[in-house]
């Protein structure tokens, strides 16, 4: 039986340490790869998400208008005319969605000329408003002598974003015109209330011929 010499035994043993050292060395260095591999995939993928939630931001929805008070015991003509804004006004932006359910909520407060504005992103926790099911209304009035709502112009039952005043570089504007109040001695009594009412009362009923 032929014995190794000491030598080559020692060069066996160290090529076979070599071997495995390099075996071991491609196994991390796979491991590694796959490592990066899905970090890279996970960062991708939060970019695109941060990129379809973020980005969008740019594009806004400006909606205005105005509130104000009309008197019906004034004339016709003064009555026209004679309108004054309500500081304090609050008003309401409502978004559905197409399953009818809220999607976003937004109010403002008009100022003293009775103006308001409210600006909203498009897209609200990464899904785009759809501006037709955006709704603006009459919510409260400070003034005790101007409270009443009316839909003259459409302010209690809501407007519709429908017709765009402008849209330029992502902002798209409404102007949805006036939403009206009126004195409490103006709202339409309810029926059977009239009978009691003198005539001069009943001229406080005439003007505007809307509907509240």
């Amino acid at each position: 039986m032929q014995t190794l010499n000491p030598y080559m035994s020692q060069n066996i043993s160290q090529f076979g340490k070599r071997k495995t050292a390099k075996k071991r060395g491609m196994a991390a260095t796979t491991s590694s790869i796959f490592a990066a591999t899905v970090l890279i995939l996970f960062a991708v993928t939060s970019a695109a998400a941060n990129w379809d939630e973020e980005a969008p931001t740019s594009e806004l929805i400006h909606v205005s208008g105005k509130v104000l008070c009309q008197d019906c015991q004034k004339s016709y003509k003064d009555w026209i005319s004679g309108e004054r804004p309500i500081k304090g006004s609050t008003v309401s932006l409502t978004c559905m969605d197409d399953r009818k359910r809220v999607h976003h909520y937004d109010s403002d407060v008009t100022d003293e000329r009775g103006e308001y504005e409210m600006v909203v992103s498009k897209y609200v926790n990464g899904k785009r408003l759809n501006e037709k099911q955006c709704w603006v209304r009459l919510v409260s009035s400070p003034d005790s002598d101007c409270n009443v709502l009316t839909d003259f112009a459409g302010g209690k039952s809501g407007v519709r974003l429908s017709q765009p005043t402008s849209a330029y570089r992502g902002t798209t504007k409404y102007d949805v015109g006036s939403f009206y109040y009126t004195h409490p001695r103006c709202e339409r009594p309810e029926i059977g209330e009239s009978d009691d009412k003198s005539g001069d009362d009943q001229e406080y009923y005439r003007y505007p011929e809307t509907k509240y």
